[in-house]
């Protein structure tokens, strides 16, 4: 694994941690929630400097913006994956479409010059 994921790992896990302890500060007395807020606080600074690290990590602006507006970011992947598919079995299309007008193209040339057909095959082997 590289440093950047691992800084990212990090940052996942200190972004729990700190909203698990967020989650806690209502069931605990005052001192209880004074030492968790200390170190609450702590977790904070720590994915701040971590956070500085993982600068090579690119996210497409779609997905921030699917997160803003409350929904799934994995439909952006799954949507793009979709259209990928969608482009891929187009192309498909059109190579096997060239492939059997080459094959037909052959066929009729092969009808008109016979010989000059026989000699282009012999030379593509």
């Amino acid at each position: 694994m590289d440093a950047s994921k691992q800084n990212l790992n990090q940052v996942i896990n200190s972004v729990d941690k700190t909203l698990e302890i967020l989650h806690q500060l209502s069931f605990f007395d005052v001192d209880v929630a004074s030492h968790l807020i200390i170190l609450c606080l702590s977790l904070i600074i720590n994915m701040a400097k971590l956070g500085e690290k993982c600068h090579n990590i690119k996210v497409p602006m779609e997905v921030l913006n699917l997160i803003d507006d409350g929904k799934n970011p994995d439909e952006f992947t799954r949507d793009l994956l979709n259209n990928c598919i969608a482009k891929n079995q187009i192309t498909k299309g059109k190579v096997d479409t060239f492939k059997d007008l080459r094959g037909h193209l052959l066929e009729d040339l092969e009808h008109a010059f016979p010989a000059e057909v026989e000699d282009y095959r012999q030379r593509r082997i």
